[in-house]
């Protein structure tokens, strides 16, 4: 099943419109932000380059979404991060085994198939009532990049100089439809797919005042 990850641009042209069609979840990410101590979700000025315009920046399969959640666990945990071809008991296992730690990771406590990542740095995702009810735990983009960095040797990638991110999709992905094919053919190449494609969605967030949306 396909999972597409999408940039919205925090500019004032589509935040402040009253057409905006994520107002709702940005109030909600602005009031988890706020009771947390921290500052809302940034908008910028429109300026020459930026626009208001919503484009996918990254496509891949969930199951692969979950091995480089696997990779990150094993990692974290001192664990060796060997290949698997599927999903086992081993994933399930480490998420019980190491829950709390899980709970306080970016990249791995969130949600498969929706809610965001923010330009905002805090040091680990935040939930509340209303967050968990709708599109899961709130993720930091800063938090999601320093996490993909210690994952990267693991998985063969320099982060410092990572390969060419893959093409997004052209469009929305349907649930069902196949996800895009990784690059290349190695023990840990759907990580690295996946690797690849958040990272340059956290990048851009980063650079570009986005905020990443999962869908």
């Amino acid at each position: 099943m396909a999972c597409d990850l999408w940039l919205v641009p925090l500019v004032d042209v589509l935040c402040h419109s009253p057409d905006n069609p994520f107002s709702e979840e940005i109030a909600a990410y602005d009031k988890a932000l706020t009771d947390a101590g921290l500052p809302p979700i940034p908008v910028f000025s429109y300026m020459p380059g930026l626009t208001g315009d919503v484009a996918p920046v990254a496509g891949f399969d969930y199951d692969a979404l979950h091995f480089l959640r696997r990779a990150y666990l094993l990692r974290l945990c001192g664990l060796e991060v060997t290949p698997v071809d599927e999903l086992g008991g081993d994933y399930e296992q480490l998420l019980e085994m190491f829950e709390a730690t899980a709970q306080q990771s970016h990249l791995v406590w969130h949600y498969d198939h929706a809610g965001a990542y923010v330009p905002v740095d805090f040091p680990h995702p935040l939930a509340n009532d209303e967050l968990l009810e709708g599109g899961g735990p709130l993720g930091s983009s800063h938090g999601l990049l320093r996490e993909l960095e210690v994952v990267a040797p693991s998985l063969g990638i320099d982060p410092a100089n990572p390969p060419a991110a893959p093409d997004p999709p052209a469009g929305p992905t349907s649930l069902e439809e196949r996800a895009a094919v990784p690059q290349d053919d190695g023990p840990f190449a759907r990580e690295r797919h996946v690797w690849l494609g958040l990272h340059a969605a956290a990048t851009r967030s980063l650079g570009q005042g986005s905020m990443i949306v999962f869908s």
